[in-house]
């Protein structure tokens, strides 16, 4: 296993060699720094927290909307193709999966529209962004909002959300050429919620003899509940405002709302983290980011360790500086860097 602190391949424990927020987040923090969660302020603050920290990238790129057939009904994704002669061989695909804890997202936010477009320009590559269903808010919330789903479908559970992602690989798999890409080129990536179905589906694909060539999951999701800390790892979350964290029982909360039936009888389709050595033994190199200032890090990197003893490929790097779901950020430069490293991979494969 290759760790990487944002870009130190020793083989150490992830540490970060620049402690503290990144500048122009650590700006920002006191709008957070006091707060229990984001509901207990105003609109406003969320605005400001959430607002963008430059323009979004310009690229010269195809870009179309399709329905594609799924089990559940349609499975919108957005297809963004450079333009330009199809090299010889076809372009390196990736289809990528936003993130939202598995209720919340769409192909337009940052983490689906401008990782597309980002990578799909870096890397000369085809990419396939996928709108799965999602799961209603828990019934224990205030105010809950069903789930904007396609046919407004509301009571989703897992894995209805797999089944989608998984409609649309094996889509993108017939269909490689037609997209001018390479069919011996997919790769599957995604961000937090769409990182744990990015690991679920190279994991499913593997499992149905569907080569990936490379998996990507971004401060992913893949654990039931959160693993222990490490004293490294706490002593990094320790300071991290409350309204960017998951707390143990948030975590849980949105697991169980996700898997819809008790955590105890979830499969490794559902949280890739409940694999056994035999089931990782035979994945595709996959790179694995976590964030420093994120309570998923923990997630990821166990995750790594499993399949680093499974005798998987595995590269775990960590983007210092940044709270969970940095991609999701417009013009943030860790974002940027992160399109970056994606783009590489891909690029590769």
């Amino acid at each position: 296993m290759t760790v990487d602190p944002a870009q130190d391949s020793s083989t150490a424990p992830v540490r970060s060699t620049a402690p503290g927020f990144r500048p122009e987040i650590a700006e920002r923090l006191p709008l957070v720094q006091h707060l229990a969660s984001f509901a207990d302020a105003p609109a406003s603050t969320f605005e400001q927290w959430t607002a963008d920290y430059g323009p979004a990238e310009s690229w010269d790129l195809m870009i179309e909307d399709r329905d594609l057939p799924g089990p559940h009904g349609r499975v919108p994704v957005r297809i963004y193709t450079p333009e330009g002669l199809v090299p010889d061989g076809g372009r390196p695909v990736l289809l990528w999966i936003h993130g939202g804890s598995f209720m919340h997202g769409d192909l337009d936010m940052p983490e689906a529209h401008d990782v597309a477009r980002g990578v799909a320009g870096r890397a000369d590559a085809v990419v396939v962004s996928v709108f799965y269903r999602l799961v209603d808010e828990p019934a224990t919330w205030a105010d809950a909002k069903p789930a904007a789903n396609p046919e407004g479908e509301t009571g989703v559970h897992a894995p209805a959300s797999l089944d989608d992602v998984m409609a649309a690989l094996h889509w993108t798999v017939e269909h490689a050429r037609e997209l001018g890409g390479d069919p011996a080129r997919i790769c599957v990536g995604g961000a937090s919620a769409g990182g744990n179905l990015a690991a679920a589906a190279t994991l499913r694909a593997t499992h149905e003899g569907i080569a990936i060539a490379c998996s990507l999951p971004i401060y992913p999701a893949l654990h039931g509940e959160l693993p222990e800390p490490a004293e490294d790892e706490a002593a990094a979350l320790a300071d991290v405002p409350l309204p960017l964290r998951f707390s143990p029982e948030v975590y849980r909360e949105m697991s169980e709302n996700y898997l819809g039936r008790p955590l105890a009888e979830a499969t490794a389709y559902d949280f890739p983290a409940l694999a056994g050595r035999e089931q990782l033994a035979g994945l595709p190199p996959t790179y694995l980011e976590i964030s420093e200032f994120d309570d998923l890090r923990i997630s990821g990197a166990r995750y790594a360790e499993q399949l680093q003893a499974a005798g998987a490929e595995v590269e775990l790097v960590l983007r210092h500086g940044v709270p969970h779901g940095h991609l999701n950020r417009r013009g943030l430069a860790a974002a940027h860097e992160t399109m970056d490293a994606i783009a590489e991979r891909v690029r590769r494969s």
